[in-house]
């Protein structure tokens, strides 16, 4: 786990692991975005300048996502929203603002909006296989104890290690994971309410810092949810560009009658593909709450699980309305 890579020189500020891998994952993406778009327009610079558009409406959709995931962190200290280099980025909304302004960018230049997102919907997931490497070397997204061999261990104070420690009524969890003495923790009082808190590392005595590395309190194994997510997010990318390659087949063969070979049917996939991957994904991760509110599809799942309900319904919605479409010729606005 390596949430700070380094600091910048003369400077208090870090590079974020988070951050460096999402625009790791951008760049890979804007890369393949070029190369599939070069049979679409003529100059490349559109795809450029979409990109880093993308880039910020990511940022910017995935800091809004964390504040109203977290919302009460904020309450009180409201310049704090604005501090992204403190941390705090959710992956999922940034693609969803990502995909609203490359939507009305391909809109506003008249360019061929269905054949463009069908292109970004590979891009997206290109991106995505590095963000949630980005997310294992951060410590977030972590997953559920497990007894595999290929199960990690966090270190001492990290997400997982303070989820484990503590119940957790949210997530049905009434006991800790794993039973931590008192004495490896410190008390806060808000408006006399005391909260537990872990002691920082360098508080701990050598014998306690033994025990957290080495001995009986160290961090469960658990899941790498981040790892087998980056993986799904690679394999999903494979499957849309093969799904991609077929509909350009079919449009040369012009197979007018070639179910779901119509342009933005890819586009239509990813959201099915990539809605399934998290639904059942979660059942592995041990960190979002469940959910029990009216706008909740299913009831006793997490946030995430009803948002990838709804993006697989949404996903099958759009596969049959760009069905009933007519095939859009290049430089066309469909």
């Amino acid at each position: 786990m390596y949430p700070e890579l380094f600091e910048l020189p003369f400077t208090n500020l870090t590079i974020k692991s988070y951050g460096l891998m999402m625009v790791i994952g951008f760049m890979a993406a804007v890369f393949v975005i070029r190369r599939l778009s070069r049979d679409i327009t003529p100059n490349p610079q559109f795809i450029t300048n979409a990109g880093l558009y993308t880039l910020i409406a990511g940022v910017v959709g995935a800091r809004l996502f964390y504040v109203i995931h977290y919302f009460d962190r904020f309450k009180g200290d409201w310049l704090s929203v604005f501090a992204i280099w403190q941390g705090g980025l959710e992956l999922l909304g940034g693609v969803v603002l990502a995909i609203i302004v490359v939507f009305f960018y391909l809109w506003r230049h008249k360019l061929p909006i269905r054949r463009y997102l069908d292109i970004l919907a590979i891009g997206l997931l290109i991106a995505l296989t590095f963000g949630r490497i980005g997310c294992f070397l951060n410590g977030c997204c972590f997953g559920k104890p497990t007894d595999k061999l290929w199960g990690v261990r966090f270190p001492y104070g990290s997400f997982a290690y303070s989820s484990q420690v503590r119940p957790n009524p949210q997530r049905n969890r009434p006991e800790p994971q794993l039973e931590l003495p008192d004495e490896f923790f410190i008390y806060s009082y808000n408006e006399t309410v005391p909260t537990k808190i872990l002691k920082p590392y360098e508080q701990l005595t050598r014998q306690q810092k033994n025990m957290v590395d080495y001995g009986p309190y160290r961090c469960l194994h658990v899941h790498p949810t981040e790892l087998y997510s980056s993986a799904n997010a690679l394999l999903c990318s494979v499957l849309l560009y093969l799904f991609r390659r077929r509909s350009q087949n079919a449009s040369k063969s012009k197979n007018s009658k070639k179910l779901f070979a119509k342009p933005g049917s890819t586009f239509a996939l990813m959201f099915i593909l990539y809605g399934i991957m998290r639904f059942f994904i979660e059942f592995l991760r041990d960190d979002n709450p469940f959910e029990y509110g009216r706008w909740a599809f299913y009831k006793g799942a997490t946030v995430s699980q009803n948002l990838g309900i709804y993006m697989v319904i949404l996903g099958f919605v759009l596969m049959l309305i760009f069905q009933k479409m007519k095939s859009n010729t290049v430089g066309s606005k469909s």
